[in-house]
């Protein structure tokens, strides 16, 4: 096995038991557990935690806009973008233990100073072109203020990790990233996208 193989392996397996677990509770020695590795094959790759979950992120971030480019490519118009970006962040959090942002903000800072960038410039425009995108179609109420918006919608994606929501146990990640995104549309679009997003929310619901 070649040594790029091997560090994907190292990844990818960090990745699975970070989301899993959370950053904090798994250790050098577990992630080499679970590949059956020495640790010090790891150092191979990694000079330490930080740098190995520095690594990760870069990974998740680059997996998590392909995806958006792809549905930005194939979607009928903004509205039906918003529903695989919906689709898209819901299959990411049914894995994702939801103490995964605070360990990476509390105990990883140059991690998550890699996630911020991404969240402040990629997301960012991103969610400004989808609005663009939806007022030239008529979808979107046209005199909505897009850069006040923009900010709006990116801090209520921040709201499903909120320790006061995510120690809940009754409620899911996934369950209150569903609701603050429906609630968000519902909040932007006009009368023929009010229309558009009860055909897609009937549609989800048939799935």
């Amino acid at each position: 096995m070649s040594e790029l193989d091997n560090k994907e392996r190292i990844l990818a397996k960090a990745s699975q038991l970070f989301m899993q677990f959370g950053i904090r509770s798994v250790s050098m020695d577990d992630i080499a557990s679970a590949l059956g590795v020495s640790k010090k094959t790891i150092y191979q790759f990694f000079a330490d935690k930080d740098e190995l979950v520095s690594e990760v992120i870069k990974v998740i971030i680059a997996e998590s806009e392909e995806c958006c480019e792809v549905d930005r490519t194939v979607a009928e118009n903004a509205v039906d973008e918003m529903f695989k970006a919906m689709e898209m962040v819901e299959e990411m959090f049914r894995t994702m233990n939801p103490a995964v942002l605070h360990d990476l903000k509390k105990y990883h800072p140059a991690a998550f100073g890699i996630f911020d960038k991404h969240k402040n410039d990629y997301v960012y425009n991103i969610i400004r072109d989808n609005l663009v995108r939806g007022i030239q179609e008529e979808l979107y109420r046209p005199e909505l203020n897009i850069e006040i918006i923009t900010l709006m919608r990116i801090d209520s994606m921040m709201l499903p990790f909120n320790p006061t929501l995510f120690n809940r146990q009754d409620i899911s990640i996934v369950q209150i990233s569903q609701q603050i995104l429906e609630h968000y549309l519902f909040g932007i679009v006009s009368l023929k996208g009010y229309k558009l997003v009860l055909k897609y929310q009937q549609q989800r619901q048939k799935k």
